[in-house]
């Protein structure tokens, strides 16, 4: 793994204590995950202990110890989503992707995730891509919307 770029956003950050949350905002944002290797390296600039940098990485959600796919995925599982079909969409995913909720595909492309509420209960059940909502969704529309990311990642029209 190249180590660099954390070297170069420490040095960014002015290798200040306080801007650790940034800190691991940035390397998040560079390789998709918080590597334990980049994670000694900021402790060994910023003079801390790894303990204290691991605390700080496993209190906000908004961080990954583990890595993460290209395209999130995020299907709502709260009770409107719920009673209308999300159980059979998530069977359909985890049988597509050969993936459980939490874990990335091994080429590391998706990431498959269940929340209790994306907040768009009315055109439930919906899943979410990078972050867009894909409403009335069904076990085989989830299995085209990704194969259809999948044609565009690769190059293929659809």
């Amino acid at each position: 793994m190249d180590l660099k770029w954390v070297d170069l956003i420490v040095d960014r950050h002015q290798e200040k204590r306080t801007a650790l949350v940034s800190i691991l905002h940035d390397i998040q944002d560079r390789y998709k995950y918080l590597p334990e290797e980049a994670l000694r390296m900021v402790a060994s600039r910023l003079h801390m202990d790894i303990n204290e940098i691991y605390g700080v990485a496993t209190f906000y959600k908004s961080f990954s110890l583990i890595p993460k796919g290209k395209h999130s995925i995020t299907l709502c599982l709260g009770t409107a989503c719920h009673v209308r079909g999300g159980p059979k969409i998530l069977r359909e995913l985890k049988n597509f992707l050969h993936i459980e909720p939490g874990q990335t595909t091994p080429d590391r492309q998706f990431s498959l995730n269940v929340v209790n509420c994306l907040g768009v209960c009315a055109i439930g059940p919906v899943m979410s891509i990078d972050g867009k909502f894909y409403g009335e969704m069904n076990p085989m529309r989830a299995k085209r919307l990704i194969e259809k990311n999948n044609r565009k990642r690769s190059g293929v029209k659809s």
